[in-house]
């Protein structure tokens, strides 16, 4: 049974491209970010510190429940004594910034050809039947908000999701369903909820790759290779291949 509602007056579901005035008034930067964001100015020549606006963005986002609002893009621009709109212009060319509210858990589902082969729709149209929301939205308890993204980079273990920082692959709607009801119920990302790989498989490995099985046949082969280094003139051992057969093609 679903356990979140729609509701699309809610103040967290706007559109990403919607800058909101909200979020902490007189944005400040804590002590210890401050000190994060010296170290990254500290990496460029004086009269440059606007080339660290990506991290110092990240961290603001951080900072500020996962969205980027116009006080901390106020804020990072008098941090970098520049203009409002440059660091806006940043924060809207990307899509890893937020400038709309997100949930605590932000879900971005890569639809990608790769992912799309290998079920995204369905995980998607799941998602969004068991949120009660549809892309671009929040849950009205702010726990849960959908995006759907460009490839994330993991193919082979597609379909993938990634939830804040933790990429969750090899989903079904079963697995997924798993995920999110368990981060419903308060168990902790990343330590209570298991990351990377829903399926029995090595993070990119193929799937049934022992490894148990593969460090032995490695140790083999350096011990055969070891063996040979020390005496040269002995005779290699070979294997002898059978070729297949060719197998008509059915006309």
């Amino acid at each position: 049974m679903d356990m979140y509602t729609r509701d699309n007056t809610s103040p967290h579901s706007p559109s990403r491209n919607e800058s909101r005035e909200g979020g902490p008034v007189g944005f400040k930067f804590t002590d210890e970010n401050k000190q994060k964001i010296d170290q990254h100015i500290a990496k460029y020549p004086n009269g440059r510190q606007l080339s660290a606006i990506l991290p110092i963005l990240d961290i603001a986002q951080r900072q500020n429940e996962g969205w980027v609002s116009q006080a901390v893009i106020e804020e990072v621009a008098n941090l970098l004594n520049t203009a409002s709109i440059r660091v806006h212009e940043v924060a809207s060319f990307y899509t890893m910034f937020n400038l709309a509210p997100v949930g605590k858990y932000h879900l971005q589902l890569c639809g990608t050809t790769p992912c799309w082969l290998r079920g995204a729709g369905e995980l998607k149209e799941f998602c969004q039947r068991k949120l009660g929301i549809s892309e671009g939205e929040t849950t009205t308890d702010g726990l849960f908000s959908l995006v759907e993204v460009e490839c994330i980079g993991a193919c082979v273990n597609a379909p993938v999701v990634q939830i804040n920082d933790d990429y969750f692959e090899d989903l079904t709607p079963e697995s997924f369903g798993n995920i999110l009801d368990q981060l419903a119920s308060g168990k902790k990302l990343g330590t209570d909820v298991k990351a990377g790989p829903q399926i029995n498989r090595q993070k990119c490995a193929p799937v049934g790759f022992d490894p148990e099985a593969e460090e032995i046949a490695l140790q083999k082969s350096k011990k055969a290779a070891a063996k040979q280094a020390a005496n040269p003139d002995a005779p290699k051992k070979t294997t002898k291949v059978t070729p297949k057969k060719k197998v008509p093609h059915a006309e």
